[in-house]
C-alpha cells in the first residue's frame, strides 16, 4: 500500500499516514511558470495499491487538476490499483439541472476522475448520496456523523437533552441520523433560497423554546444559512445554538459572520485545509477525521468491509 498527496490538504494527509504508520510516498506536484501542473512520483509504484489523498476544495480547479494529473502519472507508472481519496468532493452541489441549459458538473467531474484512470473513489459526506451513482467505479461515501457525535457527547453533559436541527428540509435524513445516535429530539428550519448563496428562514418546525440547539449539515460556505437559522432559533426561545458541519468551505465573509453572529460554536472537520483566519477564530473548532479515513483506507487495502465502520 502506498499513500500519496497533492497540495490541497497536506496536514490531513500526514495525519492519515501517521494513523496508518505508513509514510507518504515521495512526489513532486508543482507549477510551471504558466501555472500548468506537473507531477513526478519519486518512488517505484509498479504493482502497488496507491491511495491519492486530495480534497478538491478552494482553489477547486487547481486541486482537481492536480488529482487528475497525479492519477495519470500513476497509471503510466503501472500502479496496480489507484484509489482517489477525496475527503471533500468539490462540485458536489452541482448534482442536478436546476434550470434550463445548465450543467451537471458533479457528473462531469466523476467522468474526469474515472477517465484519468482511478479504479476506486473514497469520499466523505457527499452533498447528495446519488453522486455515488455518477461513477462507473466502486465508490465509498464515509459519514462524519460518528466523529461529530463523539464531540457532542464530550461537550454536552446530557446529549439527549439537546435538540438537533436540520437547517433545511433537504438535510432532514442527515439530522435524524445524528438525533438517533444521541437519542435527541429533532427540529427543522423551513427556509427559502431566493438566489444562490442567500437564504430566508420562513418557519421553525418543532418546539425549540428553552432548548440547546445544534444545527447539523454537510457544508458551510458563506455562513448565511447558518447565521440566519441560528438567529431564528434564538428568537423562538432557544437558549443557545451551536453548529456541527462536515465540510468548512467558509468562503467570503463566513468567518466574520460566525464571529459576530449568534452561534456559540461552529465545529467542522479537517476535510479542508483552513487559512489562519479560520484557525484563529475562537468560535470555530476543528475535529479530525484522519482516523476515520485511515481506517477506511486500511480496510479497502485489506479487502475488508468499510460499511462496518458505521454499525
Amino acid at each position: 500500500m502506498k499513500l500519496l498527496s497533492g497540495n490541497s490538504n497536506r496536514t490531513l494527509a500526514k495525519a492519515i499516514a501517521a494513523h496508518l504508520d505508513a509514510p507518504l510516498t515521495r512526489a513532486q506536484v508543482k507549477r510551471f511558470a504558466d501555472n500548468e501542473v506537473f507531477a513526478l512520483i519519486e518512488e517505484n509504484v509498479r504493482g502497488e495499491d496507491v491511495f491519492v489523498i486530495q480534497s478538491t476544495s478552494y482553489p477547486a480547479n487547481d486541486n482537481l487538476m492536480e488529482l487528475l494529473i497525479i492519477i495519470d502519472a500513476l497509471v503510466r507508472a503501472s500502479a496496480r490499483r489507484i484509489t482517489a481519496v477525496m475527503p471533500y468532493f468539490g462540485y458536489a452541489r452541482q448534482d442536478r439541472k436546476t434550470d434550463g441549459r445548465t450543467p451537471i458538473s458533479a457528473k462531469l467531474v466523476a467522468n474526469l476522475i474515472t477517465r484519468a484512470g482511478a479504479d476506486r473513489v473514497l469520499t466523505m459526506d457527499l452533498h447528495a448520496g446519488q453522486i455515488q451513482g455518477f461513477f462507473d467505479i466502486p465508490t465509498d461515501n464515509l459519514i462524519a456523523t460518528p466523529v461529530l457525535a463523539r464531540d457532542i457527547r464530550e461537550r454536552f453533559e446530557k446529549p439527549s437533552e439537546v435538540m438537533i436541527v436540520s437547517p433545511d428540509v433537504g438535510g432532514v435524513v442527515r439530522a435524524r441520523s445524528l438525533a438517533k445516535r444521541l437519542d435527541a429530539d429533532l427540529a427543522i428550519v423551513d427556509k427559502r433560497r431566493p438566489r444562490a448563496g442567500e437564504s430566508e428562514v420562513m418557519n421553525i418546525i418543532g418546539d425549540v423554546e428553552g432548548r440547546r440547539c445544534i444545527l447539523f449539515d454537510d457544508i458551510v460556505d458563506s455562513g448565511g444559512t447558518l447565521v440566519n437559522a441560528a438567529q431564528a432559533l434564538i428568537e423562538r426561545g432557544a437558549t443557545e445554538v451551536s453548529a456541527y458541519i462536515s465540510h468548512g468551505v467558509l468562503s467570503g465573509p463566513a468567518v466574520q459572520r460566525v464571529q459576530d453572529g449568534p452561534l456559540k460554536r461552529l465545529v467542522i472537520t479537517d476535510s479542508i485545509e483552513q487559512p489562519d483566519e479560520v484557525l484563529n477564530c475562537e468560535k470555530i473548532v476543528r475535529v479530525s477525521v484522519a482516523p476515520l479515513i485511515g481506517e477506511a483506507i486500511r480496510r479497502i487495502a485489506n479487502e475488508e468491509s468499510v460499511s462496518k465502520l458505521f454499525d
